[in-house]
């Protein structure tokens, strides 16, 4: 099973709810951003980890802090995001991977799924921890070091590309490709740095 399959297997109907009711947006809305912004989490990431030394920080994080346990209870991780450190976590996640562009992410993905940018940034924060554990649950899994790490990141990012909602991942990439160049990943590069972890 993919990365991507085990975040939306575990992303159903009440995982939805309570991100619905966390963000106020109705089920269609809800899922529509999920669906936008699992891509673009799994995109700056697979990014990320071609850079070797970013690959072993990406391994390390993972090794140190996430396990995939988080997995076990999504519904009971989401319900306590309202307080406490797990919402922290999220935010230190994002401002790793997303850098300076976290804004001009927030913002995308906003324009993308119909909410507001403030609503985007809470959703990113709710699904990163999500995020990292499903990739260290799968490197565990598989065994694999920063190198295949970053090999299987590429295949998820690929994936999903290929199978996001119709013209999401154009309109995103659109609004990410900062320098008009066509290409997505070099301004997502920009975005990219420091070690990934707490």
């Amino acid at each position: 099973m993919s990365m991507l399959d085990m975040l939306q297997q575990r992303l159903g109907g009440e995982a939805v709810q309570q991100i619905g009711k966390r963000l106020g947006t109705d089920p269609s809305t809800t899922q529509t951003a999920i669906a936008a912004a699992l891509p673009m989490l799994v995109g700056a990431l697979a990014h990320n980890a071609k850079d070797p030394n970013k690959a072993g920080a990406l391994a390390s994080a993972l090794q140190k802090d996430h396990d995939g346990s988080i997995l076990d209870n999504v519904t009971g991780y989401l319900g306590g995001q309202q307080t406490g450190g797990a919402a922290a976590d999220g935010a230190g996640i994002l401002g790793h991977v997303l850098g300076g562009r976290q804004e001009v992410v927030q913002n995308g993905l906003g324009q993308v799924a119909g909410i507001d940018s403030g609503k985007a940034g809470m959703l990113l924060s709710m699904l990163a921890p999500l995020v990292m554990g499903a990739l260290g649950k799968s490197a565990r899994e598989r065994g694999l070091d920063p190198g295949g790490l970053a090999g299987m990141l590429g295949g998820e990012q690929q994936a999903a590309a290929k199978n996001a909602p119709g013209g999401l991942m154009g309109m995103l990439g659109k609004f990410l490709d900062k320098d008009g160049d066509g290409s997505v990943m070099d301004d997502i590069g920009g975005m990219l740095g420091g070690k990934l972890g707490r």
